[in-house]
């Protein structure tokens, strides 16, 4: 049996792996599983390194049972009847990757997602979340101090670098407790105290900006809390104050005379609005970690943040970290995705106009689409380490080359969007979509 990796060529820095040297080793040796690489200069594996375990590296993929990758693929790539398995971020109706969804349709293929991998109770067993977290708190931290430094205020945030800039993920967290350590010895200056990070969400991103957050001296508080901690003026001098916000935190039944309940939320989000505004001019800096669809409605709007900033232009929020990153989605005002180099955009809430200059007014944005490629080698291990387990299950479950559903295990059944060509039950809602969008079915024409 075969398995093939496809070439990340959707952006320079990607450089992640589905499967690294050691599991695909582990693959040939313990299952007589194979494994073709497409070349690559980028991935943070050499080719190298997978030809020394016996890997093969090749351009074409054709002989592979299924062909497995990180980001979406071209729909150029897809053959006839193959089978395919990536993150194909189509199952909210992404208008920009339904013609890839198309494609595959239209050549009978199979697709198998790794974000809708999931156990008996809808949990994620697959996933690169916690180094989003990790990649976008470290960003966040960075931004924070640079804002302040271009206001003129000495911080001790300014030794934080952007993710992408630490060799991994051990030097990155010696380097921070370091910085952390240097907190116990001095107070931040009184114009920012106290420094409040609240994290929007409570699931696999949000622990892995928690993870960051703890190198530093913190305090928890609930966001009740943050109503009192600056006016009583009794608060630590160098901590951080940690929020994280649950769904009742942050929104509110329409009618008031209904009170929140968590499955009528999620069943019916239509019925609430959002009360997040309330917290902002508490917050010296926002992560956000939240899952959201249009039917949700907005964590932050542009003309709250204008109601905001109209009453005290100086506001304590400096940065809006918004690692969910859905264009002008949960943050109203994240319309563009950044890069690693060049993670945030300034944003003026009065004249709602962006800028790359830190010192004009406004407030720090972060919309970064593939946060974990900023630390490959430890988010790429940890990855491979869940997936490894999956291949034997996928590769038994392929007679006569061709793959039956009905032998795969649940987790993986569940997971197939796409399965000779038609979208599986559970998926057929992409259909509308699909029409939407103008893209018919070769099929059909």
């Amino acid at each position: 049996m075969k398995i093939g990796i496809r070439r990340e060529d959707k952006s320079k820095w990607e450089a992640r792996t589905p499967l690294v040297p050691q599991h695909v080793k582990l693959l040939k040796e313990k299952y007589d599983i194979i494994t073709l690489l497409q070349p690559s200069k980028f991935r943070t594996f050499s080719d190298e390194e997978y030809k020394k375990i016996g890997a093969v590296i090749k351009e074409d993929l054709s002989e592979c049972q299924i062909i497995l990758g990180v980001k979406e693929m071209p729909p150029s790539f897809f053959q006839k009847n193959g089978s395919y398995m990536f993150f194909s971020h189509t199952i909210k109706g992404q208008e920009y990757n339904m013609l890839m969804l198309q494609k595959l349709l239209d050549l009978d293929c199979n697709l198998i997602d790794y974000e809708t991998i999931t156990d008996q109770h809808d949990r994620r067993l697959i996933f690169f979340g916690r180094f989003a977290g990790i990649a976008g708190m470290v960003n966040t931290l960075w931004a924070y101090g640079k804002k302040l430094e271009s206001e003129g205020i000495k911080n001790p945030f300014r030794g934080v670098k952007k993710a992408y800039q630490y060799k991994n993920l051990e030097v990155m967290k010696k380097q921070l407790m370091k910085i952390g350590k240097e907190f116990s010895r001095t107070h931040f200056p009184t114009e920012i105290r106290p420094i409040v990070c609240g994290i929007s969400g409570y699931g696999h991103v949000s622990n892995g900006a928690q993870e960051i957050l703890k190198l530093f001296p913190t305090i928890e508080i609930e966001p009740d809390q943050l109503f009192e901690l600056q006016k009583n003026g009794f608060h630590s001098t160098n901590h951080i104050y940690v929020v994280v916000f649950k769904e009742h935190d942050m929104v509110i039944p329409k009618d008031r005379n209904k009170q929140f309940v968590l499955q009528d939320y999620y069943d019916h989000p239509q019925k609430y609005e959002s009360k997040f505004y309330h917290y902002l001019p508490h917050l010296s800096m926002l992560v956000n970690t939240i899952f959201w669809t249009p039917d949700y409605p907005r964590l932050v709007t542009k003309n709250r943040l204008h109601s905001i900033f109209e009453v005290n232009p100086r506001q304590k929020l400096k940065i809006i970290g918004d690692i969910t990153c859905d264009m002008e989605g949960s943050i109203e005002m994240s319309d563009r995705v950044t890069e690693p180099d060049n993670p945030v955009y300034l944003y003026d809430p009065i004249n709602q106009t962006t800028s790359k200059n830190f010192k004009q007014n406004g407030v720090l944005i972060m919309t970064r689409d593939n946060l974990p490629c900023e630390i490959p080698v430890d988010s790429s291990t940890d990855f491979s380490h869940v997936l490894v387990k999956f291949i034997p299950q996928i590769l038994n479950a392929f007679k006569n080359s061709t793959i039956h559903k009905e032998l795969l295990p649940e987790p993986l059944r569940k997971a197939l969007i796409v399965y000779k060509g038609e979208l599986t039950e559970n998926y057929k809602y992409l259909q509308e979509s699909l029409s939407k969008n103008h893209f018919k079915s070769k099929k059909e024409l």
